[in-house]
């Protein structure tokens, strides 16, 4: 499939492809635990706190759309250093932040920065590895999202805890550039993506790329991958950006413990994240998501009921990272194969792009939602969404063989 492939590269890109995800997931799941002291630090109030991981998502959103395109144009290899740079500067500014405007700025500007890089991992992992290995390649490159719960958020944390919120973001910037330099030095331009450019010459423009994004929105597999992202995001969203919030007040739990959260469901993640991707090599995608999306909401709507205590708290947040990581590679892996390569940076972009509205959704609802119904309401909500996303991945998308698979 490509030249330039051999075990040894295979490894450095993984790597290199593994610690972008890292630090860019890290620096948007340290938003939850630390929200609260956003919130005291810039004098935000609590039903404003949820649009900062709004505006994050809707400019991640926007400029996805704009990207998606151009990747399948230009190649996943320049989108990666472009997005990788831009976000690290980006989290180098929120240090700066004084009040709820400029905090809100700097973190649209960031979500213009993670547009750019949105879904080119897992874009690029379908460019360079065959469908039958590529559970395997997600799993483990996605494993980088646990790494950062175990290592990354809880170090954020700790930081933030001591340092001020900035001080996590500083973090995220200097693992973001250190992610740039080894995308620069070991991930080549896999030799499929060329083909894929050859029969890409047409000129780029807004029309052709508003055509191509209405041509695959015409796709019923297509449809179905959108709203599954867009319900399995404001399904996370609704649920996590006021878990701290309320395990704090609910369960006592102070900065430390919360970090301690995200420490043990990264273990979960770690654990069982690659071998899910492995599993669904051999035993299709489907399956995997649709068990883990029924058994996320009943989790979900019996969080308030079942989590009394601390010790609780670190048994649901393992299982729930188990049942997201049987979902999170095997979902992605089954997306690359819809389409071909020549549009494959658009698929992604468009569905993570609507994924992360309804991410920006469910984080604007919470707000006042917890502040009416309490947790609850959050987590019913939650456990409805995700219900949904496993219909639609049920219904809608089709599971391709190997052999059949576009790439």
């Amino acid at each position: 499939m490509n030249s330039e492939r051999s075990p040894g590269r295979d490894r450095l890109v993984l790597l290199a492809l593994w610690l972008t995800v890292l630090a860019s997931t890290s620096q948007i799941m340290i938003v939850a635990p630390i929200l609260p002291q956003i919130g005291e630090e810039l004098h935000i109030a609590p039903a404003l706190r949820g649009t900062l991981v709004t505006g994050f998502a809707l400019t991640l959103s926007v400029f996805a759309l704009v990207v998606g395109p151009i990747s399948d144009r230009v190649g996943r290899r320049p989108i990666l250093l472009w997005g990788s740079g831009a976000l690290a500067a980006a989290l180098l500014l929120h240090p700066l932040a004084t009040g709820y405007a400029s905090m809100l700025t700097v973190r649209m500007l960031a979500g213009v920065a993670a547009g750019i890089l949105t879904g080119s991992a897992i874009a690029y992992i379908g460019d360079y590895f065959p469908y039958d290995r590529r559970g395997w390649a997600s799993g483990w490159v996605m494993s980088g999202f646990a790494v950062g719960q175990v290592l990354g958020v809880p170090a954020g944390t700790v930081l933030a805890d001591r340092f001020g919120f900035g001080a996590a973001f500083v973090l995220f910037a200097v693992l973001m550039g250190g992610a740039f330099v080894l995308v620069l030095l070991v991930v080549p331009q896999p030799s499929s993506m060329s083909s894929a450019q050859a029969r890409n010459r047409a000129r780029l423009t807004v029309g052709t790329a508003l055509r191509g994004y209405m041509g695959l929105l015409g796709q019923r597999q297509v449809q179905g991958a959108a709203l599954a992202y867009a319900t399995m995001f404001f399904a996370v969203s609704s649920f996590v950006t006021y878990m701290p919030t309320w395990a704090g007040q609910a369960l006592g739990m102070d900065a430390d413990g919360i970090a301690l959260l995200f420490v043990v469901g990264g273990i979960s993640s770690v654990l069982f994240g690659p071998q899910a991707g492995r599993l669904s090599d051999h035993f299709g995608r489907k399956p995997l998501i649709i068990v883990s999306c029924v058994g996320t909401a009943v989790m979900f709507a019996l969080t308030t009921v079942l989590v009394t205590a601390p010790t609780a708290a670190y048994v649901l947040f393992f299982v729930a990272m188990l049942l997201l990581a049987l979902r999170l590679s095997p979902f992605q892996a089954l997306l690359t194969a819809l389409v071909g390569d020549e549009q494959r940076g658009a698929l992604m972009s468009l569905v993570v792009a609507i994924g992360q509205l309804g991410g920006g959704v469910g984080a604007a609802l919470a707000g006042p939602i917890y502040a009416d119904a309490g947790f609850l309401g959050c987590t019913l909500l939650a456990a409805g969404s995700i219900l949904i996303t496993g219909l639609l991945v049920a219904a809608w998308i089709p599971e391709p063989r190997s052999d059949a698979a576009p790439a």
